[in-house]
């Protein structure tokens, strides 16, 4: 079957929730969203473009920073209204420059930063 972005259930501003995690390690690396022309875009690059909702523009991820995703494969839940895109990353994917947005996690009702900035 041939796909079609425009089948995907998007919400009412046009956009779907993307998670990206890393096709090696298991890795959840970080959330974005995307709507039907990032996902087209996605898949004909192999470079990962995001909807950006602050700037209302594309944000092909790295672009600025170096820190490149690449597609490996994309995956569709079975509601259709959730992707989740298995990539390499290249350096740290998240703009706080660790590995992984969520660094915070919730323990015994404390807040924990478990990962520290890269160095580089």
């Amino acid at each position: 079957m041939t796909f079609d972005p425009k089948t995907l259930q998007y919400d009412e501003n046009g956009l779907i929730p993307a998670i990206a995690q890393d096709h090696a390690s298991g890795d959840i690396l970080m959330m974005a969203w995307m709507n039907a022309a990032a996902v087209s875009s996605t898949l004909a690059t192999g470079r990962v473009t995001y909807w950006s909702r602050s700037r209302q523009a594309f944000w092909i991820k790295g672009e600025s920073s170096g820190h490149i995703q690449t597609l490996v494969e994309m995956r569709i839940d079975c509601d259709r209204d959730c992707l989740l895109m298995l990539v390499e990353q290249t350096g740290p994917a998240c703009h706080t420059n660790r590995r992984s947005c969520f660094y915070t996690a919730l323990r015994d009702g404390q807040e924990i930063e478990i990962m520290t900035p890269s160095a580089d």
